[in-house]
């Protein structure tokens, strides 16, 4: 599923959060969401997602503007994954992931073997098949983020939308769920801190500041020492990885840092985003 928007721009109590975002994401292909705390990443997605209605600008799943589908007809295609649901519930493992089941059934249907079986899949995909039948309550944050995930892959969406996934998760469970979004065949788009993570696994990365789309394109164009003094207000050091890919370590924070600049000053992108590819 090819993911598009057009000059969209979401305020909060009249304050601008995203501004005059475009982005085209091409079907397969995972892209990584960047930015410092406040920059508009959640925001963007959730517009992304149809929680959230823009001020301005349009949505597109395949070139079909979302602005009037009903939540169930998103939700059949794509999955959301908050960075903290705040879910609170008596409910089973595998009944937290058989909610990703709701946007198939009817109202009054319980699960019916096909349900049964998706999510048994997707409780596979994570590694948590032997917790299938313990509480909500009982489990770590770890586990929880990872039933989530499973939901949305309950979903059988066609994309898949994760904000900040891998919070919560050890190193192990990080790369396996990099590499299972990355090979998923869905059209992923997700919301990291880890730079280097984002870099391994993401075909694309894009880069926000302060609602704004400032950079987009391969890693190793996009993650340069230039962007992340003026966007992160650090001192790194970039190297290439086996594969060719972008690491970076950080000599340590800026001591003027940019972040002083007025809060108008960051440019937009200038360039038009690097497209992905069918």
């Amino acid at each position: 599923m090819r993911i598009t928007a057009e000059g969209l721009s979401w305020s909060a109590s009249g304050t601008p959060v995203v501004r005059g975002v475009g982005l085209d994401i091409a079907p397969g292909e995972t892209v990584g969401l960047l930015g410092p705390n406040g920059s508009g990443k959640s925001s963007l997605l959730r517009c992304l997602a149809g929680l959230r209605v823009p001020d301005a600008g349009t949505v597109r799943y395949d070139g079909q503007p979302v602005r009037d589908w009903s939540a169930r007809r998103i939700a059949r295609r794509i999955a959301f994954v908050e960075q903290d649901s705040g879910f609170d519930t008596d409910l089973g493992v595998a009944d937290v992931v058989g909610l990703g089941r709701t946007p198939f059934r009817d109202r009054w249907r319980g699960p019916d073997a096909t349900d049964r079986a998706v999510v048994a899949a997707a409780l596979d995909r994570v590694g948590l098949t032997a917790l299938a039948g313990r509480s909500w309550r009982t489990l770590s944050g770890g586990e929880r983020q990872r039933t989530h995930i499973a939901r949305a892959l309950a979903q059988q969406p066609y994309g898949l939308l994760l904000d900040e996934p891998t919070n919560h998760l050890d190193v192990k469970h990080q790369l396996e769920l990099m590499e299972l979004l990355a090979g998923t065949g869905q059209t992923v788009l997700v919301a990291l801190h880890d730079l280097t993570l984002a870099a391994r696994y993401c075909d694309r990365l894009l880069l926000m500041d302060r609602g704004r789309l400032i950079a987009a394109g391969a890693p190793a164009a996009v993650l340069t020492a230039g962007h992340l003094a003026r966007i992160f207000d650090v001192d790194a050091e970039l190297a290439t990885d086996s594969r060719g890919r972008p690491t970076v370590s950080y000599r340590g924070p800026l001591r003027a840092p940019a972040s002083a600049r007025a809060a108008d000053a960051a440019p937009a992108l200038t360039s038009v985003p690097e497209q992905g590819t069918s």
